[in-house]
This record gives C-alpha cells, structure tokens and sequence, in this order.
C-alpha cells in the first residue's frame, strides 16, 4: 500500500550517472558505499532507473522500438546480462534481498502503460482473459521514450494488469516506485495515474510513489497529495545555474504543499562523479558553494534527496555535504517553510527563506544568487522575533548570540543557514 513516510524520502538513483545502462554491480556496490557511509544520517532508498530490462542499453540515450525482456504475462522483467541474479524468473528478489541485507530499502523504475511488444505481440495478462492489445490506448504514448503505449483504465483487464504488475513488485521485494511519463501529463494520464495508485495500495507491501517528470501542475498539488507520495516540480535537474536559480521560483509556489507522506520534490541532486563521460573528471559542474546553496535549499523547503552520483567516487567535499547533521536536522524538522522576501540589495539578488522547527525553535536560510560578493544583514523582526537569541550557522556549527539582527557575508551563488534558539 501506499507509504506514509514522515520525513522526505532520501537515497540514490542510478539515472544520472549511468541513464539507461546500469548493471546489478554498480547497484550493489553503491548500495554497499550508502551502508557503510551514509546510511545513519538518513539515506535508504537504492532506486534502479529507467530500462532495466533492455539488454543492449549503453548510456542515456534509448534505442528506439528496441526489444525488452518480458514474462509471459506482458510485465517487463529485469535483463538478465545486466542483473545476472534475475535469472530463472527471480526477477529483482537477490538484489531487493541484498539491499534489504544491508538495512537500506530498494526501488525501481518503471513507465506509464503496457509494453508495446506485448500489445503488438497480443500477449495475455495475468488474471483475466484480456490481452495487452485488448486494454491498451495507441494513441497515448510518451514523447521520449518508444517502450509504452498507455493503458485505458476503462477497458476490462486494464486493472488485472496493474494489479498483476505490483503484485509481481511486492514478490520482488521493492519499496520505491519513480512511475515515469505521468506528472505532467494531464489531463489524459489522470485516470491511468489513479488506477496506478489505487493497484499499489492493494498489493499487499508498503511502497512510496514517485511522480516523474515535473513540472507537475499545481491545480492538481491536492490528487498527487492524495495518491502519490512525491512528483516533480520541474523536469530533469542537472548541474546548470540557471536550473538551479529558476527552482527558487518552482519552490516558492511549492511549498505550502509539503507535508508528512507527500512531498514536491525538486529532483535529484546532481553532485560527485554524476556522468561517466562527463567532462576531464566526470564530476559536476555546480561550484562547491553552489552545491551548498543546493543542498540548503532542498533541505529547507523539504524536498526528496536523491544522489544522483556515482558513490564509489564520492570526495571528501560531497561526503561533507551529503553527512552535515545540522543541514539534515533541518531537513527532518522544518515546518511551514517559506519564502520570506526577495531583494536587491546593493545590486544583488538575495532569497530569505524561515521555517518554524518542530522543537519549537526556528530556521532561517539567507540565498545570495547574485553574481558578487555580500554583506547583508537578516533583520529579527523579518523572521517575526524580538529579544536576544542563541544563533548558530549550520554548515559550520558556528554560534553567536544575536539581538535585532544577523550580520552575513556571502559569496555570489551561496548560502548559509540558521537554526536560532531562546
């Protein structure tokens, strides 16, 4: 059934660094790195991205209309090649079971609709006498990708097909699903998206599920509260700064929606060693103060943290960023999060975000996203408190006591936040 998380989910998906062509030893040395190393500062999901059952994927891009392996019942099934303990119909169970052995919890992917080989091929559906041509819609298709055709919910042995593929999902042992082709896609997907929804929640196994790609549209924040756990705000997020300046706009609209079990999630967080071919060092492009301000900013607004590098890769500089247990307390314990004021002070943009801590305290994040360096000052009663406070910045630790105002200096493209108590 659908997860009640309490806390933003936090983990590792494999698309940024291998699209399409990951294979079970990466997943399992990955997943080895988040237990050994990350695991007690909250990280658990391992997600498998997209095409885990195309045996010739090579990288992010897709071959069009090319073969998947599938089971006999229209489902796609894991490509043995590259995820050698799914032979002889194990499926994904070893590698959920390995995960699971390490104390962490394990996810994949998969894409709106039924396989188009199984509706050209008239494949049955386990459940019903109805086959994939019987309750596919050829005409709902994705844009990007040629695997699927969609499913319409209103034919007999559209449900038996979902039910079937959850039910296979829940044996496999998984616990994330990142459903693709889905949260823009209205209004023709919403009823698919809520046949989706309501199969999970009957599959017998606590699951969380994830909306892809963004930007969902906000009419609809109060159906994806209600059946999802997470959907993007924003389509793929990778290590440009225009990307990461326009999601303060995307949050500011976003965050009155985030909430205990669902969550706008800004995407995964593009650092470390994010693309195998990537540059003369295969790490991102984001500046070290630019994955800082990142990193405050999807803390507090409360998105999903998803890595997107490749962790047996991963510097000192991102171990940093990925285990401050300040920055993370945040994360788990900031409520009514919101954007406070946006100005130009002395000709620089600068962003200050509060929100309210459940121990009764209080956060405030401060943005220079100007391209100069800044002295600014926060204001007490901007954050609506008055008298003498202990203030302490929490990428450093560093404590002050301040009274009607906190002194700050930023570098352009940075940030830093506060945690200010009595």
């Amino acid at each position: 059934m659908l997860n009640f998380t309490k806390t933003a989910p936090m983990g590792w998906n494999s698309w940024d660094c291998w699209g399409a062509a990951v294979n079970e030893d990466t997943v399992r040395k990955n997943a080895q790195f988040i237990a050994e190393n990350l695991k007690q500062y909250g990280w658990e999901y391992v997600v498998v991205d997209i095409q885990w059952s195309e045996p010739g994927a090579k990288n992010h891009e897709y071959r069009p209309f090319t073969e998947l392996d599938m089971d006999e019942y229209s489902r796609l099934i894991p490509a043995v090649n590259r995820f050698p303990s799914a032979a002889d119909g194990k499926g994904f169970a070893p590698l959920a079971d390995y995960i699971h052995s390490l104390g962490l919890k394990f996810g994949i992917h998969i894409m709106r609709g039924i396989p188009r080989q199984a509706v050209h091929r008239n494949t049955p559906i386990s459940g019903t006498d109805k086959t994939a041509r019987d309750i596919a819609k050829t005409d709902s298709i994705c844009q990007w990708n040629t695997d699927m055709y969609g499913v319409d919910p209103t034919k007999e042995g559209a449900r038996e097909y979902y039910d079937s593929i959850f039910r296979l999902y829940a044996e496999w042992g998984v616990d994330f699903i990142k459903c693709d082709d889905i949260a823009r896609e209205f209004p023709h997907a919403e009823d698919e998206l809520k046949m989706i929804s309501s199969s999970l929640d009957r599959c017998g196994r606590d699951m969380v599920l994830s909306l892809s790609p963004g930007p969902a549209p906000i009419e609809k924040a109060e159906l994806f509260k209600q059946i999802s756990n997470m959907w993007r705000i924003t389509d793929d997020f990778w290590d440009k700064w225009e990307l990461l300046y326009d999601m303060f706009s995307r949050t500011e609209k976003w965050c009155t929606h985030t909430g205990a079990g669902h969550w706008p999630d800004a995407d995964m967080l593009p650092i470390g060693a994010i693309l195998q071919d990537y540059g003369p060092d295969g790490h991102t492009k984001f500046t070290e103060d630019e994955q800082n301000l990142m990193m405050t900013l999807w803390c507090i607004f409360r998105s999903p943290l998803f890595i997107g590098g490749d962790l047996t890769k991963c510097d000192l500089f991102t171990q940093r960023l990925l285990t401050n247990s300040n920055i993370l307390k945040m994360h788990r314990n900031a409520r009514n999060s919101h954007q406070v004021w946006r100005r130009d002070i002395n000709g620089t943009e600068h962003i200050l975000w509060k929100a309210n801590s459940v121990d009764g305290t209080l956060y405030a994040a401060i943005f220079n996203v100007g391209n100069t360096e800044s002295r600014i000052e926060i204001k007490m009663k901007d954050l609506e408190i008055n008298g003498i406070h202990t203030c302490t910045e929490l990428w450093s630790g560093l404590k002050a006591p301040v009274s009607e105002k906190i002194s700050v200096k930023l570098a352009p493209h940075s940030a830093k936040a506060f945690r200010i108590t009595d």
